[in-house]
C-alpha cells in the first residue's frame, strides 16, 4: 500500500469544512466504537504538526488525526505546493526514522505541536520512475493518456460553464428562455477554453536509456531528454543522488555531469527544471492558477469509479479532442510498471478473498475493510473491462483455439474471460444463447447480493460482465483449482448440479454455509433428484454450485437461479423445452427478482402477525387490559417491519424487527413465522414418492402465489403510485428500469405496464415504456448484426441501422456506406446489415417486441418516435459516442420554423390542439437543417464518421458500503426524533465514511451528498446544503453522466437551495440548464417539469420581475393542461397562481378571466363547500369590483405612464430594482401542496395593483401557495 488508497487528501482547499482535507479515519475513536461522545471527541482530536523541509520554505504546518497512517500524512505533505518537489523521502522524529505503515498515534512522543523532519532519500530505479511520472503530471507535460477503455471526454463536467454565465445578467436575461425551441444537442458539449499554459516542451526518456551495466554499478538509473520552452535540449541523468545535466548529445553518449556554466543538478527534477529554463517558474505559477480556476472536483483523477462517457462528443477536429504529440505517452507503460511489466500483475482472486477475511470487529476494522474492498473492486472492474475489450477485438489468444468462437476461453491479466453465449450447449434446453446471455447478467446480480450479505466462510469469484459491440464477455477471477484435471469419477463440483442436472453432488461440508446464504435469500431447503431418481436435499438451487478451491476455501458459483422461475409467464407464453418458433419467448431463464421475494415476504409477515393477533384476541377477551396491549402491538408490529424492509436493506434489519415484534407482544413467537421459496419448482424435477409429490405441489403453489402477487399487486401499485404522484415520474429508460426493479418488476412486463396506462398523466408513462420496448428491441437486433463483424466495419453497420430506424424520414432508402478497401480485407465477414431496409428493420423490431415483451406495436409506431430521445437511449444502451450536430431526422427542414405553438392573447395557453398535430410537431421539431457532409449523393442522417467511438457497458458485482449507509440512516433517524446534535454528528460521520470508502468521485458519494444536502436544507443550514448540492451535481455529472436523470434532479435541487440562500439569478441559470437537459432526455412536457416551471416563476416574483414570472406561470399552466387535462385540479391551482401573477402584472382583465376558470374547476371538482372553492370565489368578487375601479382610473394611469415614458410599471421594477425585499423565502417553493390558495390579504394585492403602495415594495412571503400536487424536484429519491 505504498500509495494512498483514495483521494480525500487531495482537497487542501476545503480542509476546514467537512474534514475532507483530513485523510481517512478522522472520525472513528481509537477504541473503534462510534459512541456519541466519540463523535464529538474525534472532531477535536486533530492537531497541528510542523514539518521541516530541506529546501525553501524551510517549514510547513499540517493538521493530522492520530488515527491516520504515516503514509497518509506523506500524501498530505506532497500535495501542498511548498512540497511538490519531494517524492522520495522519509520522515524523522527526534532523530528516529518513522515507519510509513504505522498509525501516527503509535509514534513515540509524537503529539500536538511536534516537529518532524523530512529527509530526502537516495533514489532507486522504481522511485526515479515514479518521480518522473509525478513531475510530468505536475508541470502539465503529460499529454492525453493512452486509454483504451473510457472513450472520448470521459468524466466531463459542465457545472462551471453553467454557473459562470449566471452572475452578470439582469432580470430580463435571467428569465429569458425559449420554451418551444427544439432540444439543442450542443448543450451537452463543454465549452472550448484556452489551452493550459505550457511550462516545458517535453520530458521524455532519452534514446540512450537504459544505462549500461558498468554505469548501473555507479548508480545511474534512467536517462531523460528535456526540451525547454526556450527550445534548448538537455540530456539528463537520473542518478541515485538526484538529477543532473550530462554531456551526452543525440549522437554521442557521455552521461557524466556537464561542467559549468550549464552543469546544473538537483535532488528533484522540478528544481532542475527551474535551473535550466528561465521561463519555467513563471509559467508553472500560471499553470497552477489556471488549474485553480476550476472546481477541484471537476479536475480530480478518478480512482474508484469508471467515469461516465458522454453519448454526444465534439467533432474529432475540435480543440477539446486535440491530439498532441508526446513521445513519452507510449513509454508510460514502462515508467509505471517497469521493464518486464510485473509491477502491475495482480493475483485478483487471492486479493479479494483475503480482503474478505480482514477483521470486522471494530468500526475502524470495518472502515478499513470496506475501503480496501471498494478500491479493489474498482481496480478489478477497470482491469476486467480493458481485458474484455482486447478479447472482443481478437487481441488475446484463447486457451482453447481449436473450439468454436463462442466456446473459447481466455486468461489475460489474471482475469478469466468467456463469452456470454451458449458455446458448449449447457443451456440448450433453456434457450441457447439467449438463456446464456441472461444467465450471465443474473449471475452478476447474484454475486453482488452475496457480496452484500458478506457471509463468513463463503467466497465468490469477483464477476464483471462487459457488453461491447454486440458481444457479451464475462470476466471472473480465477478460482484456484477450477482448471485442475480431475480423476475419472471425481467431480469438479462438490455441491449442486454437475454437467447439466444429470448428476447431483451434495458434499456435507457446504451445507452450513449454503444454509446461511439461503436463509438470507429466502430460499427453501428442498429435495432434488438426479437422472437415476436418487434424492438429494439441497440448501440452494440445484443450479447454484459449490466448489472447494485448492486454497481450501468454499466458493459459490453460478448464482443466476437464487429466486424461482416466473411460472405464470412461462405458462402463458408456453416456453417449452426443445423446439422453438419465432415469436416464442426466447428463453426459460425468466426468474423473479429478489426485490419481489422480499415484498412478498413482507406481505406474508403482515398477514401472519395480524392473524396471530386476532387469535390471541379471541383467547383473551376476558382480560380487557391485555386486549389493549394487543391492540397497541397490532399497530406497532406491521409498521416496524414495513419500515425496515422498505429501504433495500440487508436482511438483518428485518430479523431484528421481528424480534422487536416478539417483545411488544410477548406471546407472538416470531420464530414460528416461516417464509421461503423453492427455486427449483417447474424446472424438470421428478419426485418419486407421494409425500414428495405433495411437498413439491405445495412449493409450486407458493411460487405461483408470488407470481400472482407480481401481476395483481406489484405492477398495478407501481402504475398507480406514478399516477397519484407518490413516485417521481421517470424521465428516461434508465430511471424507469431502476424504479421497476426496485419494485420487483422485471422489464419483460413493460407490455403489461403499457396496458395499464390510461388517463392523461399515464399516457406519458405509456410513451416512455413504448420507447423503452423499441430501444431494447433495437439493441437485440443490432447485436445480431454486430456480434461477429470485424471492428473496422462496425461504424458503417451502426450508422446504417440508425439511418433505417431514425433517418427514414430524411431518406427512405438509405444505403450502407462500406469502405470497399476494408471490405476486401475481410472476405469472410457477414455483411448482412447492408441489406437492411427501414421496413425490414421495423419488422425485426416488431418481432422482438412480441417475443420479448408480448407486446404488439401499433402499425405506425415509427411515425410517433421522439427521434433525439430514442437516439440517446440507443446510444446509452450500446455505448455509442456520436459526433454532436443538429441531427436531421426528417426532410422538411423548413418545418423547423413553423413548430412554435400558437399562443393566444395575454395568456400563453396553446390553443387546444389535438394529439395528432402534436405528434407531428414532435417529429418536425427535432428536424433542423444541419451540415451533413456525406459521400453519398442522397443525404442521410448518420454517416459512419458520426460514430466516433463505442465504449463498453460494464456491470460489476461491487457491494455497497454498509457502514456509511448505517451512519446516514442513524443520522436521519436521530433528526426525526429531534436529537439534532447527535443526528448532525452522525450525518457528518456518514459523509466522511462515504468519501473515505468510495473515494470522492463515485456515484454513491453523489447520492450521499444529495441526501445530506436535503437534510441540511430542512435543518436551515443553507450554506452547507448549497455546498453539498454543488458537489452532488459535479460528482454526478462525472460519474453518472452529464445528462443523466439524476444529474438533472441534482441541478433542480441545487437551484432551490441557491434560491433559498438569496441568489435567485444563479438558481434560474440552474433551472434553465435543467430544462435544456429535460428537452434532450425526455423531450417537451415532462410531468414533473410543471413544478419546476412553477418554482422558477416564484423565484422571479421574489426578484420582483412580475412580468417575467407571469410568462413562466403561463408556461407551467400550458404544460399542465397538456399533461393533466384542462379540467384537472393541478391546472386549477396553477390558474389561481397565474391570476395573481397577472394581477401583479397589471393585467386585471386577464386575471379576472383566469380566476373565473379556476373557480369553475374547483366548483365542479370539489363542490361549493370546499375551502379552495370559497377562496377562489372571494378573490373572484374582489377582482370583479377591482376591474370596475381600475377601468375608471385607466385614463389617469395612462397619462401617468406616458409622462414617465414607461409602458409597464411592473417591468420597471423588474429592470431597475427591488433592492428591498429581494431576500428570497423558499417557503413558497417548498410546499406547493398546501390547501390554502394564498395567505396574503386580497386588499394588499389590490392596493399594489392600483398603485397606492410604492412600486418598489416586494410581495410578502406567502405561507402556503396552492400548486400542483407534485413534489418539489420530485424529492431526491
Amino acid at each position: 500500500m505504498s500509495e494512498k488508497q483514495d483521494s480525500p487528501a487531495q482537497l487542501p482547499a476545503q480542509e476546514a469544512g467537512t474534514l475532507n482535507g483530513q485523510p481517512e479515519d478522522t472520525k472513528v475513536d481509537s477504541n473503534g466504537e462510534p459512541t456519541e461522545e466519540d463523535a464529538g471527541e474525534a472532531g477535536d482530536a486533530l492537531y497541528p504538526l510542523t514539518i521541516h523541509l530541506p529546501h525553501e520554505p524551510s517549514k510547513i504546518h499540517v493538521m493530522v488525526s492520530p488515527q491516520e497512517q504515516v503514509h497518509e500524512l506523506r500524501q498530505s505533505i506532497i500535495e501542498l505546493p511548498a512540497a511538490f518537489q519531494y517524492s522520495c523521502f522519509h520522515l524523522e522524529h527526534a532523530g528516529e526514522r518513522i515507519n510509513d505503515f504505522v498509525q501516527i498515534s503509535d509514534v513515540k512522543g509524537l503529539g500536538p505541536e511536534a516537529e518532524i523532519r523530512l529527509v530526502e532519500d537516495p533514489y532507486n530505479e522504481k522511485e526515479a520512475r515514479i518521480h518522473v511520472i509525478r513531475i510530468r503530471d505536475l508541470v502539465g507535460a503529460a499529454g492525453d493518456r493512452t486509454d483504451t477503455l473510457q472513450g472520448v471526454l470521459p468524466g466531463v463536467s459542465l457545472f462551471d460553464s453553467v454557473t459562470t454565465g449566471a452572475k452578470d445578467t439582469d432580470n430580463v436575461q435571467a428569465s429569458a428562455y425559449e420554451f418551444d425551441a427544439p432540444a439543442k444537442p450542443s448543450v451537452l458539449i463543454p465549452q472550448e477554453e484556452e489551452p493550459a499554459p505550457k511550462t516545458v516542451k517535453s520530458i521524455a526518456l532519452s534514446p540512450w536509456n537504459p544505462p549500461p551495466y558498468h554505469l548501473r554499478q555507479k548508480g545511474h538509473l534512467l536517462y531523460l531528454l528535456i526540451t525547454t520552452n526556450e527550445g534548448e535540449q538537455y540530456q539528463v541523468t537520473s542518478h541515485v543522488g538526484g538529477f543532473y545535466v550530462n554531456k551526452s548529445s543525440n549522437s554521442k553518449f557521455d552521461p557524466l555531469p556537464r561542467g559549468a556554466p550549464k552543469g546544473h543538478s538537483a535532488h528533484s527534477l522540478l528544481t532542475l527544471l527551474t535551473q535550466i529554463s528561465p521561463s519555467f517558474s513563471k509559467s508553472f505559477e500560471d499553470l497552477l492558477q489556471y488549474n485553480n480556476r476550476k472546481d477541484p472536483l471537476a479536475t480530480f483523477q478518478m480512482t474508484n469509479a469508471i467515469p461516465a462517457a458522454p453519448w454526444l462528443v465534439p467533432s474529432p477536429s475540435s480543440p477539446l479532442c486535440a491530439h498532441t504529440p508526446d513521445i513519452t505517452r507510449t513509454q508510460e507503460g514502462y515508467l509505471i510498471s517497469g521493464v518486464d511489466n510485473t509491477d502491475t500483475l495482480r493475483d485478483w482472486n487471492e486479493e479479494f478473498q483475503s480482503a474478505r477475511e480482514l477483521p470486522k470487529e471494530t468500526v475502524q476494522d470495518r472502515v478499513f475493510r470496506e475501503r480496501f474492498i471498494s478500491k479493489l473492486f474498482a481496480d478489478y472492474s477497470d482491469a476486467a473491462a480493458r481485458g474484455a475489450i482486447l478479447v472482443a477485438r481478437g487481441e488475446v489468444t484463447p486457451l482453447n483455439p481449436t473450439e468454436g468462437r463462442d466456446a473459447q476461453i481466455f486468461v489475460y491479466n489474471n482475469v478469466f474471460f468467456s463469452f456470454g453465449a451458449d458455446g458448449v450447449g449447457t443451456f440448450t434446453s433453456e434457450g441457447g444463447d439467449d438463456a446464456a446471455r441472461v444467465a450471465t447478467g443474473k449471475d452478476v446480480n447474484g454475486v453482488r447480493l452475496v457480496n452484500q450479505l458478506d457471509i463468513d466462510g463463503l467466497y465468490s469469484p469477483a464477476t464483471v460482465v462487459v457488453d461491447y459491440l454486440g458481444k457479451r464477455i464475462v470476466g471472473q477471477t480465477v478460482v484456484p483449482g477450477i482448471f485442475k484435471q480431475r480423476e475419472p469419477g471425481e467431480n469438479s463440483i462438490e455441491y449442486g448440479a454437475v454437467e447439466g442436472k444429470e448428476i447431483v453432488a451434495a458434499d456435507e461440508r457446504f451445507a452450513p454455509t449454503f444454509a446461511k446464504l439461503s436463509k438470507a435469500l429466502k430460499v427453501k431447503k428442498h429435495p432434488v433428484w438426479d437422472k437415476d431418481g436418487k434424492r438429494f436435499d439441497l440448501e440452494a438451487s440445484v443450479e447454484t454450485k459449490g466448489l472447494m478451491g485448492t486454497d481450501g476455501r468454499k466458493y459459490v458459483l453460478d448464482l443466476y437461479r437464487i429466486t424461482p422461475l416466473d411460472v405464470l409467464w412461462l405458462e402463458e407464453n408456453n416456453v417449452t423445452e426443445g423446439e422453438k418458433n419465432d415469436l416464442e419467448y426466447p428463453h426459460r431463464m425468466t426468474v423473479l427478482r429478489p426485490e419481489l421475494v422480499e415484498l412478498v415476504r413482507n406481505q406474508k409477515w403482515t398477514e401472519w402477525v395480524n392473524k396471530e393477533l386476532a387469535r390471541l384476541k379471541e383467547k383473551s377477551k376476558a382480560k380487557a387490559q391485555e386486549e389493549e396491549a394487543s391492540k397497541e402491538s397490532k399497530e406497532e408490529t406491521p409498521s416496524t417491519e414495513e419500515k425496515s424492509t422498505e429501504e433495500d436493506k440487508p436482511n438483518e434489519s428485518s430479523e431484528t424487527s421481528e424480534n422487536a415484534a416478539a417483545e411488544t407482544e410477548d406471546r407472538i413467537d416470531a420464530s414460528e413465522f416461516q417464509f421461503a421459496l423453492n427455486p427449483d419448482v417447474y424446472s424438470g424435477q421428478e419426485p418419486q414418492t407421494e409425500a414428495e409429490k405433495e411437498e413439491l405441489a405445495a412449493d409450486e403453489e407458493d411460487v405461483r402465489n408470488a407470481c400472482k402477487y407480481l401481476r395483481e399487486s406489484a405492477i398495478p401499485d407501481f402504475v398507480n403510485d406514478i399516477k397519484v404522484s407518490d413516485l417521481p415520474f421517470p424521465m428516461d429508460g434508465l430511471s424507469l428500469t431502476k424504479m421497476m426493479h426496485k419494485r420487483g418488476i422485471n422489464m419483460r412486463y413493460l407490455g403489461k405496464v403499457v396496458s395499464l396506462c390510461e388517463g392523461p398523466r399515464l399516457l406519458r408513462l405509456r410513451d416512455l415504456c413504448l420507447q423503452e420496448i423499441i430501444t431494447r428491441a433495437f439493441k437485440h437486433v443490432a447485436g445480431t448484426y454486430l456480434r461477429y463483424l470485424p471492428i473496422p466495419l462496425t461504424s458503417a453497420c451502426i450508422a446504417h441501422l440508425l439511418n433505417c430506424l431514425l433517418g427514414s424520414g430524411l431518406n427512405s432508402k438509405p444505403t450502407a456506406e462500406i469502405d470497399e478497401s476494408l471490405k476486401a480485407l475481410y472476405p469472410e465477414a457477414d455483411l448482412a446489415f447492408a441489406n437492411v431496409t427501414p421496413e425490414g428493420l421495423r419488422q425485426e423490431i416488431e418481432a422482438e417486441a412480441v417475443r420479448r415483451f408480448k407486446f404488439t406495436l401499433e402499425s405506425d409506431w415509427h411515425n410517433q418516435l421522439k427521434h433525439l430521445q430514442l437516439l440517446r437511449e440507443i446510444s446509452l444502451k450500446l455505448g455509442l459516442q456520436l459526433q454532436a450536430k443538429n441531427f436531421q431526422f426528417t426532410s422538411d427542414s423548413s418545418a423547423g420554423a413553423t413548430t412554435t405553438t400558437p399562443t393566444n392573447g395575454v395568456n400563453g395557453h396553446t390553443n387546444g390542439e389535438n394529439k395528432e398535430s402534436k405528434k407531428k410537431k414532435k417529429k418536425t421539431r427535432d428536424g433542423s437543417p444541419s451540415s451533413i457532409a456525406s459521400s453519398v449523393s442522397s443525404p442521410v442522417t448518420f454517416t459512419p464518421d458520426d460514430v466516433v467511438n463505442v465504449v463498453p457497458i460494464i456491470k460489476d458485482s461491487a457491494p455497497k458500503s454498509a457502514i456509511s449507509e448505517e451512519a446516514l440512516e442513524g443520522g436521519r433517524h436521530s433528526i426525526m426524533q429531534n436529537n439534532r446534535k447527535i443526528g448532525q454528528e452522525l450525518l457528518l460521520e456518514s459523509l466522511t465514511l462515504h468519501e473515505q470508502i468510495y473515494g470522492i468521485l463515485h456515484p454513491e458519494v453523489a447520492r450521499a451528498y444529495s441526501s445530506l444536502a436535503q437534510i441540511y436544507y430542512q435543518l436551515d443550514e443553507k450554506e452547507a446544503a448549497v455546498d453539498l448540492a454543488r458537489k452532488a451535481v459535479i460528482v454526478s455529472e462525472r460519474t453518472i453522466g452529464v445528462d443523466s436523470a439524476e444529474t438533472l434532479l441534482y441541478y433542480l435541487n441545487l437551484g432551490l437551495y441557491v434560491h433559498g440562500s438569496g441568489d435567485s439569478k444563479t438558481a434560474l441559470a440552474y433551472v434553465k440548464h435543467a430544462l435544456d437537459l429535460w428537452k434532450i432526455i425526455y423531450g417537451p412536457d415532462h410531468p414533473d417539469s410543471i413544478t419546476t416551471l412553477n418554482n422558477a416563476a416564484v423565484m422571479l416574483q421574489h426578484m420582483q420581475a412580475y412580468h417575467e414570472s407571469r410568462i413562466w406561470f403561463e408556461q407551467a399552466l400550458a404544460v399542465c393542461e397538456r399533461v393533466m387535462g384542462k379540467q384537472s385540479l393541478p391546472a386549477a391551482s396553477l390558474l389561481f397562481q397565474l391570476a395573481q401573477a397577472l394581477a401583479l402584472d397589471n393585467e386585471s382583465k386577464a386575471a379576472l378571466g383566469k380566476m373565473r376558470e379556476c373557480y369553475n374547476i374547483f366548483l365542479h371538482q370539489l363542490g361549493p363547500e370546499n375551502n379552495n372553492t370559497k377562496e377562489a370565489e372571494t378573490w373572484l368578487e374582489q377582482l370583479t369590483q377591482n376591474a370596475v375601479a381600475i377601468a375608471k382610473r385607466d385614463k389617469d394611469a395612462q397619462a401617468r405612464r406616458l409622462r414617465a415614458g414607461i409602458r409597464f410599471p411592473a417591468r420597471n421594477v423588474a429592470l431597475g430594482g427591488g433592492g428591498a425585499g429581494a431576500t428570497a423565502q423558499p417557503a413558497a417553493l417548498n410546499n406547493p401542496k398546501s390547501d390554502k390558495p394564498d395567505a396574503r390579504s386580497i386588499d394588499d394585492l389590490i392596493k399594489f395593483i392600483e398603485g397606492n403602495t410604492a412600486q418598489k415594495k416586494s410581495t410578502k412571503k406567502r405561507a402556503g401557495r396552492s400548486g400542483p400536487k407534485t413534489r418539489v424536484g420530485a424529492t431526491a429519491a
